[in-house]
């Protein structure tokens, strides 16, 4: 399962106060201003993180640096066209990842039940596909690529 937590939203669709997040999502102006959570907001991720490593769940997990940082890309007929950011906020600003392996989406709610996050804070999960998931699609051949992509990527 992949998991991204975004800012917390008021029922306008704005983002809440800089208050309202906590972790790697401190919130919409803060986070966008590059401001990085203090040692109280992230002392208790550490905790979570380091539960779910010794679990054997979490897999990777990180926080994103602000939209002015990045770059988004649009593609239609074939090309792709490039806008940096920063980017005005659309309600899907995300601010961080974890990527866990569990054996069920049950499994993965219960353990983002326990993420040190409160005030409207909102967590989204969503499974990574696997090559069974894309049938007869995924030959041999690309099947048998991916496998050495995957092994080639793994010994950097």
């Amino acid at each position: 399962m992949t998991v991204g937590c975004k800012p917390a939203e008021t029922s306008s669709g704005q983002p809440e106060n800089d208050d309202a997040i906590h972790g790697d999502c401190e919130g919409q102006q803060d986070s966008e201003a590059g401001v990085t959570p203090t040692t109280e907001l992230l002392t208790p991720m550490a905790k979570f993180n380091e539960d779910m490593v010794n679990a054997g769940v979490m897999q990777a997990g990180e926080g994103l640096h602000p939209t002015s940082k990045g770059a988004r890309l649009k593609y239609s007929g074939g090309k792709s066209t490039v806008s940096r950011g920063p980017f005005n906020y659309t309600g899907d600003l995300v601010c961080g990842f974890w990527l866990i392996e569990t054996k069920s989406l049950d499994e993965a709610i219960d353990w983002m039940k326990r993420a040190p996050f409160d005030g409207g804070a909102e967590i989204e999960i969503r499974q990574v596909f696997a090559a069974e998931n894309f049938g007869e699609a995924l030959t041999p051949e690309l099947r048998g690529q991916e496998e050495r992509l995957r092994a080639r990527a793994a010994n950097k």
